[in-house]
């Protein structure tokens, strides 16, 4: 039920706030007034959220909504239509996404198995399972500790990997499955994935529905924008526009693959909002190796250990 958890949750949050002065552009807010039943306005009242101010309204649209969507036909990231920057688009390197990358039936298949092991709470709604050596990464300590290998019915997807050009060599070393549901609000907050311990290439299966991942810089550095309207327009000058003030939309259709690598890896955030789990969503998520833990690399020999055990498709949610 939707509402009731919205409408509960954003009554705790208040509570919670009691006493302190609350700053209305708060995330936790954005992103539940946005999927705020209306029948509950009173509520929104209260916190004197109901008619919020224009500069209120500003901060929200460019953190939370994405004004740019990624194009894989053309690796451009084209201004979105009712967007400030229609008719603009910039170069997006580092996305590579192949839709129906496995069959329906071959979804259903590993879902099932999925859900025949326990499913352990995570962040902000998520439920995970881990396939993994034990991590500690503020201290950057690392062991195989109860990892046991990836599990058997991924055997065949990393095999299917190899027919694309950009996971040559790809070979992973850690599996996370997230579950996703609306009813629990489920999303993730715009990160970076680790990179001291990970590679650069980041895989994700989308399995159940389809999502939106959303990419955001917090870079000073400024995007030159080009033209890409017909007609007059198409003479305008390059235009710059703070990093900031951008994020992009890679549209992820059901059983679609997605590997983020270079500047979609290390220059880009990503992140899926709560309002972009429309139905039950589970996520697959394969990590490599860094360098140091590769070959010529400091931890060159614990890196061969770890592969070997995850390679053995033998594993049990750690």
């Amino acid at each position: 039920m939707p509402s009731q958890f919205c409408a509960l949750k954003l009554a705790f949050q208040s509570k919670k706030c009691r006493g302190r002065k609350i700053h209305r552009q708060k995330d936790w807010q954005v992103e539940f007034i946005w999927n705020f039943p209306w029948g509950c306005l009173h509520l929104l009242q209260r916190l004197n959220l109901s008619e919020p101010r224009r500069s209120w309204n500003c901060s929200f649209q460019k953190k939370f909504c994405n004004n740019f969507t990624y194009c894989p036909a053309t690796g451009l990231a084209k201004g979105n239509e009712h967007s400030e920057f229609a008719g603009w688009a910039f170069p997006f390197p580092g996305v590579f996404l192949v839709e129906e990358f496995i069959s329906e039936d071959e979804e259903c298949e590993i879902v099932e198995l999925m859900d025949r092991d326990d499913w352990k709470p995570s962040q902000s709604g998520r439920k995970k399972q881990d396939y993994g050596p034990k991590v500690n990464f503020k201290k950057q300590r690392l062991k195989a500790g109860s990892f046991t290998g990836l599990p058997s019915f991924s055997r065949k997807i990393v095999a299917q990997m190899k027919a694309c050009a950009v996971l040559s060599g790809f070979l992973p070393v850690e599996q996370c499955n997230l579950d996703y549901r609306p009813e629990r609000g489920s999303a993730i907050d715009p990160h970076f994935d680790d990179w001291w311990l990970w590679g650069e290439r980041l895989v994700s299966l989308n399995l159940l529905s389809k999502t939106v991942l959303s990419m955001s810089c917090d870079s000073e550095d400024t995007i030159q924008l080009f033209p890409i309207s017909k007609g007059t327009e198409s003479f305008l000058s390059p235009r710059l526009v703070p990093g900031k003030e951008v994020s992009v939309a890679i549209l992820l259709p059901q059983r679609s693959l997605v590997v983020l690598h270079g500047d979609a890896r290390y220059k880009w955030k990503h992140g899926i909002h709560r309002r972009h789990i429309e139905h039950r969503r589970v996520c697959i998520t394969f990590r490599e190796l860094s360098a140091e833990f590769s070959a010529g690399g400091r931890h060159e020999g614990l890196g061969k250990e770890l592969l070997q055990i995850a390679l053995s498709f033998q594993g049990r949610p750690v």
